[in-house]
C-alpha cells in the first residue's frame, strides 16, 4: 500500500475525529480538547483546561458519538469494497444487496418486541442480514447459475424490497413502536455514553480482521473464477468468508445506527479514483476514509441546523445519490 495514501487517509480521520468532539452548540475549542488528552496521559502534570462541564460533554457525549460514527463508517466502508470485490460490481454495496434491509428486519423485530436497548439487536440483525444475503445468493444462483453477477444484484433489490414489505408488517401489528423504529431507519448516531461502542467493537473488529487477511486473495478473484481457482485460490470458501465477515460487519452498524445508505459506494470508489484499484489498497483506506466520512457527515447532521438535528441518512442519501447515479454512467460507458 503506498504510503502516502495511508498517511493522508490516517490525517483526514484524526482531523474528522478532531472536529467531531470539538465542534457543536457547545463549542470546544481543539486546542483545549489536545490540552485534554495531554493531560491525561500518565507521566505528565499537565493540568486540564476543561471545566467539569466541558470535561462531561467531552467524555460522556460527544467523544462516544464520535467513535461510534468511526466504526459505523468504518464496517460500512469496508462491506462496500468487500461486496465489489466478491461479486465483481461495483455497484454492489450492503443496500443493494438487500443486506441492510435483512438486518433492518431483524433489528425492527427486537425494538417492536425487546426495546432498542436489548442485547439481541446486533444478533437478531445479524440474522436477518444472512437471511437477505443468502435469499439474493440462492435467488440469482437459481437464474444464472451464480456466474452473472449483475443478475446476483438484481436478485439482492429483490429481496430487499420483499424484506422492506415484511418490515412493514411487522409495523402494522407493533404501531406503538412506530416512531421508534421510524426515527431508527432514518439513520442516527445517539448513544448511551460507551455502551454502543461495547456493543459493536467485537463484531466490527472481527469483520474487519477477517476481510482484511483476504485481500491479496481478492486481487486474485479480479482476473475471474477459473484463473483463480488455477492459481490455488479456493474461490467459494473465499466468496462465503467474506461475505459473512462483511455481513457481519453491516449488521453490527446497523444495529446501532439504523440505515444509513450509500457509504459503501462513495468511499470505495473514492479510493478508487484516487489510489488505484487494487484492493490491498482499496479495503483499508476504504475502511479509514469511511470513519472519517461517516464522522464528518454526522457533523453535519448535528449541526447545519442546531439546536435540531437531521437524520444522518438523509445527509448521506443526498451526497451518495448523485454519486450513484455518476457511478452508474461510467459504468454504463464502459460496457458499451
Amino acid at each position: 500500500m503506498s504510503t502516502r495514501w495511508l498517511a493522508a487517509s490516517l490525517l483526514a480521520l484524526a482531523a474528522a475525529l478532531l472536529a467531531g468532539i470539538s465542534l457543536g452548540p457547545a463549542g470546544i475549542p481543539p486546542s483545549a480538547v489536545l490540552g485534554d488528552l495531554l493531560s491525561r496521559i500518565p507521566g505528565l502534570d499537565a493540568g486540564t483546561p476543561l471545566t467539569p462541564l466541558d470535561s462531561a460533554v467531552l467524555w460522556e457525549l460527544r467523544a462516544p458519538r464520535v467513535v461510534l460514527g468511526a466504526l459505523v463508517g468504518a464496517s460500512l466502508g469496508l462491506a462496500g469494497g468487500a461486496y465489489q470485490a466478491v461479486f465483481r460490481n461495483p455497484l454492489a454495496d450492503p443496500y443493494l444487496l438487500g443486506v441492510a434491509a435483512g438486518a433492518g428486519l431483524g433489528a425492527t423485530i427486537v425494538i417492536a418486541h425487546a426495546g432498542a436497548g436489548s442485547a439481541l439487536l446486533p444478533v437478531a440483525a445479524f440474522a436477518g442480514a444472512l437471511l437477505a444475503v443468502g435469499g439474493a445468493y440462492l435467488l440469482g444462483r437459481s437464474v444464472t447459475g451464480g456466474r452473472d453477477t449483475a443478475t446476483l444484484i438484481l436478485a439482492g433489490v429483490a429481496v430487499a424490497a420483499f424484506l422492506t414489505a415484511v418490515q412493514a408488517l411487522v409495523l402494522t401489528t407493533n404501531s406503538e413502536d412506530v416512531r421508534a423504529v421510524y426515527t431508527w431507519l432514518l439513520g442516527r448516531l445517539s448513544t448511551s455514553g460507551w455502551k454502543s461502542i461495547l456493543l459493536v467493537l467485537p463484531y466490527a473488529a472481527l469483520s474487519l480482521a477477517v476481510v482484511l487477511a483476504h485481500r491479496r486473495v481478492l486481487d486474485v478473484l479480479r482476473l475471474g473464477d477459473e484463473e483463480a481457482r488455477s492459481l490455488g485460490v479456493h474461490v467459494g470458501r473465499v466468496r462465503v468468508v467474506v461475505i459473512a465477515a462483511a455481513t457481519l460487519g453491516t449488521a453490527a452498524a446497523v444495529a446501532v445506527s439504523g440505515l444509513i445508505g450509500f457509504v459503501g459506494i462513495v468511499v470505495p470508489h473514492l479510493v478508487r479514483l484516487v489510489a488505484g484499484s487494487s484492493y490491498r489498497v482499496v479495503l483499508p483506506l476504504s475502511a479509514l476514509l469511511g470513519a472519517a466520512f461517516l464522522v464528518a457527515t454526522d457533523l453535519v447532521a448535528r449541526t447545519a441546523v442546531a439546536p435540531a438535528e437531521l437524520p444522518i441518512g438523509i445527509i448521506t442519501a443526498c451526497i451518495g445519490a448523485p454519486f450513484f447515479v455518476l457511478v452508474l454512467r461510467l459504468t454504463r460507458a464502459k460496457t458499451l
